[in-house]
């Protein structure tokens, strides 16, 4: 894909007026309605020849010729502005989403935690649906496009339809009725398919949800490999908009030919990168589906991958509502091997939902920025030749797919041999499609076109140029709110100035320096004291007097003009601008380095350690890149040298200038915000900055303060964070080249209905940084570090996941932490899981490997067994703690992928599994298996223990 540069739509201008942005769109109204007023022949628009979101006719119903939609109103032609308005409200009731048009459904609100998270459930009734759809999304199930109902309620609360409103009535007779009941008494049995088209659920999820909610459900759905909209219809008032927000988390990585060598992986934003980019749209009838099509062209022959929905899957051939005017887009991207690559390099492809001469605007789009685009169409009349006439002088090509009607060739022929020379085709550029055609021949011609066009100099856009082009023809882009516009300004502001890493982390975050190591060792050796059976009073003195000179060196220090910038974002009074401003930093600060190649997945698993003590990952592949969390550990640091003077007497609190970072940080993290816990420099918690933002989130809490915490440790690189965030919906990093380092807490809301059954109020999540699993960390300084923050972390916890690379490959640090915490008689419940990063068929725990990771010793064991002393009653995991093989504390988690990445289909195994191993940590919870709950005032306590 070609690097961010130069644009070759050229300079558009990146606002216009609304006024303006009227007269564009009125005039694309007006010249439909000139072409319209020509021909009579045939209607354009919802009439009964329009095919719907499958791209083939509608059945009509027999009680009317027309179309009657599922609210029971005809569409007699174009309709009218207060017709679209009840269509669209009526979906929207129909779904339970009209309370959320004026306050938007937030990412809180799908994230929290209720009893259906608990059941693995089907929709019953419309109104589950959007909530179903949120939750397979979140889980990466790849049937979350699936909204088929189960029916399964009593007889008795089964919806009654008024006699006025069936259309083709399905007849029950209720046996429970006593045999002398009328038998004409009938009600309607409601069908187990949804009326919905999953096109029409998606279009109004998101019209009801905020910029941040749309930002999540588009970047699930990318990793789901699900095409993303690209273009949102509003049905009411045809102000469409373009979803350049939505679409700024979606970051993948894709291999480059020949054959994959160091480097030849790269990763990188979809919205600022550059590709071909090729339309497929329909003109009136088509009796072939573009949808199909556009996943036969993307999928290799051995699998089928239905990234656009079609009138082949379930539900496919239910007609659209609202989702009319709906523009999709999904992308090729190469894995580096010729073998499996349909293409060289990545391309873009764009699916028009509905026929172009009602969606005149976006097409236009289409038009400027697609290197190709393939029409399909039945036939080619008057009214579709003018149409088309006006694309005259456009620079893009235009193929044409037809499945012509008997009788109609030589009408055909006429019309294609005048627009031949006005769009500057031949007649290589006519495509017949019909019922006898071969199918797989027919695909490979249309690669080999697309292949053709991108071998021959033309244009390649990212989606930052398709939003400036879609400003100039009037769409609304949902960036340009001013918000968003003064939080991207801000963050210009400091990225502007960050030219080189280690000179701005020198210059500007001053408190992270060589004083900041010497404050975390200092603060180490006075721990280590404490726990010691006769500590020396003298050097403990000597360690305190040495850690107030660095707190003083510290605090004598102002914050730069960089951290300043950073604290007024997140202080803003609009929570919206704060939300902003924080995205904005992320893709600001991850965009100054230089892009980064990465190694590819067999470089990766030819490193890591077959035995142990193979290799070292000790130090990462890459330095530790700029990101928001080194902004708040400044914040930290200055509240940490400032209470550390306060507490010894050296500073008046009344003089205290930062006592409010602890506040600012914690809105970050009820927000949804992953904070540090441990820095992964020194693998050492901030004390005072920690337990102040514990503090505040008790005052913020008041009476909601039960908390349960839930963490994950493991081997680097075996998908810990991947799990979290695919189990709750959170924002771990990962994909990245690298996994957090230290230790990062997001928070996770329980609902109120559902809090007093499991026992908490909140579920803290902690994610720490990869232990390392070879026996040559296990002397040294960095073992120590590692085995501290397993027992730091285990020792919080009241429920632990423990990834694995392979199942006898267990860290020394957390056997270590094992033999620590067996000693205080703090066991969190812990689960073992073992992510089989190649093999996709296997699908659950073996009881063989659970035994044999119980009985066999392993070599890490017994080294971390005499290190400890206490080889004479330890040989095995087992001997560490309560073990009942039977139970499920061994879960063996398939592959995510099914089949090789970038365009691996997401293996609906692993979604599945992790939803169980979710349930069974839930159940542990609410069953009290888990250690006792903890308030926050006894975390607090906890920390400064451990």
């Amino acid at each position: 894909m070609a690097s961010s540069g130069h644009s070759d739509l050229g300079e558009v201008t990146s606002e216009i007026k609304a006024s303006e942005r009227r007269t564009a769109v009125a005039i694309a109204d007006l010249e439909w309605r000139e072409m319209e007023g020509d021909d009579c022949e045939f209607h354009y628009g919802e009439g009964p020849n329009e095919a719907q979101d499958n791209d083939f006719p509608i059945v009509l119903s027999k009680c009317c010729p027309r179309y009657v939609s599922k609210f029971g109103k005809p569409s007699n032609g174009h309709r009218t502005g207060k017709e679209e308005r009840s269509r669209l409200q009526e979906m929207l009731f129909l779904l339970g989403l009209e309370t959320y048009q004026t306050q938007k459904l937030s990412l809180q609100d799908a994230l929290q935690i209720s009893s259906d998270s608990m059941k693995n459930w089907a929709p019953q009734t419309p109104k589950d649906l959007p909530w179903n759809f949120l939750r397979k999304l979140q889980a990466l199930n790849a049937e979350a496009r699936n909204t088929t109902m189960v029916l399964d309620l009593p007889l008795d609360t089964r919806p009654v339809e008024k006699e006025s409103q069936m259309e083709e009535e399905i007849i029950y007779w209720d046996t429970a009725e006593d045999i002398s009941a009328d038998i004409y008494s009938f009600s309607e049995l409601p069908t187990p398919d949804t009326p919905v088209n999953p096109l029409d659920l998606l279009c109004a999820l998101l019209l009801s949800s905020d910029s941040f909610l749309q930002q999540e459900i588009v970047s699930k759905m990318s990793l789901c490999q699900f095409a993303l909209p690209l273009i949102l219809p509003d049905p009411e008032n045809h102000y469409h908009t373009f979803l350049l927000w939505a679409m700024r988390g979606t970051v993948r990585t894709w291999g480059s030919q020949p054959p994959r060598v160091m480097g030849s992986f790269r990763e990188d934003s979809m919205v600022l990168s550059r590709a071909p980019a090729f339309a497929f749209v329909r003109m009136e009838v088509s009796s072939n589906s573009k949808s199909q099509l556009l996943n036969d062209v993307l999928s290799p022959g051995h699998r089928q991958q239905d990234c656009f929905w079609h009138r082949d899957l379930n539900l496919g051939t239910n007609p659209r509502e609202i989702a009319d005017g709906l523009v999709e887009i999904s992308w090729f991207l190469p894995s580096g091997r010729e073998d499996l690559d349909i293409f060289p390099e990545p391309m873009a492809f764009l699916n028009l939902r509905g026929d172009i001469g009602s969606h005149w605007l976006q097409f236009k789009l289409l038009t400027e920025i697609s290197s190709a685009i393939f029409i399909l169409t039945d036939n080619i009349s008057k009214k579709e030749y003018k149409l088309l006439s006006s694309m005259k002088g456009s620079a893009t090509k235009y193929y044409f797919i037809l499945s012509p009607y008997r009788g109609k060739r030589n009408t055909n022929l006429r019309f294609l041999n005048r627009l031949i020379p006005v769009l500057k085709m031949d007649h290589s550029h006519v495509l017949v499609k019909v019922s006898s055609t071969d199918s797989v021949g027919f695909v490979r011609r249309v690669r080999a076109i697309i292949t053709h066009v991108t071998r021959s100099p033309c244009r390649r856009v990212s989606v930052e140029d398709m939003a400036n082009a879609a400003r100039k023809l009037g769409l609304k882009v949902d960036e340009d709110c001013e918000e968003c516009q003064r939080a991207k300004d801000r963050m210009e502001q400091i990225t502007r100035k960050i030219k080189d890493l280690d000179a701005y982390r020198r210059d500007e975050l001053r408190l992270q320096g060589e004083t900041w190591r010497k404050v975390a060792q200092v603060e180490k050796e006075l721990c280590q004291i404490q726990w010691a059976s006769d500590p020396p009073e003298k050097y403990r003195a000597e360690l305190r007097h040495r850690l107030l000179e660095l707190r003083m060196q510290q605090n004598d220090h102002d914050p730069s003009w960089g951290v300043q910038e950073f604290i007024s974002g997140i202080s803003s009074p609009s929570l919206g601008e704060k939300q902003y401003f924080l995205k904005w930093m992320e893709w600001g600060l991850a965009r100054v380095a230089q892009p980064r190649p990465r190694p590819s997945p067999e470089m990766i698993f030819t490193l890591r350690p077959k035995h142990c003590g193979a290799v070292d990952f000790s130090e990462p592949f890459w330095p530790e890149p700029l990101g928001v969390e080194h902004f708040l550990r400044e914040m930290g640091q200055f509240y940490e040298a400032e209470s550390c003077l306060v507490e010894a007497g050296k500073l008046p609190a009344g003089q205290r200038r930062f006592a409010h970072f602890p506040g600012l940080a914690l809105e970050l993290l009820l927000k949804g915000l992953p904070l540090e816990l441990i820095d992964g420099n020194t693998l050492s918690p901030a004390l005072r900055w920690v337990t102040g933002l514990l503090k505040e989130l008790h005052v913020r809490l008041e009476r909601r303060s039960r908390l349960v915490v839930l963490s994950a440790l493991g081997v680097p690189g075996t998908g810990k964070s991947t799990l979290l965030n695919t189990m709750f919906g959170l924002r771990f990093v990962t994909g990245r080249g690298r996994g957090p380092r230290g230790a990062f807490m997001q928070l996770i809301k329980v609902a109120e209905s559902f809090s007093q059954d499991l026992g908490c109020d909140h579920i803290l999540v902690i994610d720490s940084g990869g232990l390392i699993a070879g026996v040559r960390t296990e002397a040294g300084e960095r073992f120590e570090r590692e085995a501290s923050l397993a027992t730091l972390i285990m020792g919080l916890s009241n429920v632990t996941v423990v990834s694995l690379a392979e199942t006898r490959n267990i860290p020394p640090a957390i056997l270590h932490a094992f033999l620590r915490l067996e000693k205080t008689g703090h066991m969190p419940n812990y689960q073992f899981v073992h992510q089989n990063l190649h093999d996709v068929s296997a699908l659950g725990s073996k009881p063989r490997d659970r035994r044999q990771l119980l009985d066999q010793p392993s070599d890490v064991g017994r080294a971390t067994v005499q290190m400890e002393k206490q080889g004479d009653g330890i040989q095995t995991l087992a001997d560490l703690a309560f073990w009942d093989p039977e139970k499920q504390h061994i879960w063996h988690i398939p592959g995510l992928w099914h089949g090789v990445p970038p365009m691996a289909a997401v293996n609906l195994a692993y979604s599945e599994a992790i939803f169980e191993l979710k349930r069974c940590l839930l159940e542990n919870i609410r069953n009290g298996l888990s250690n006792q709950n903890k308030n926050i005032q006894q975390l607090i306590e906890l920390v400064r223990r451990l």
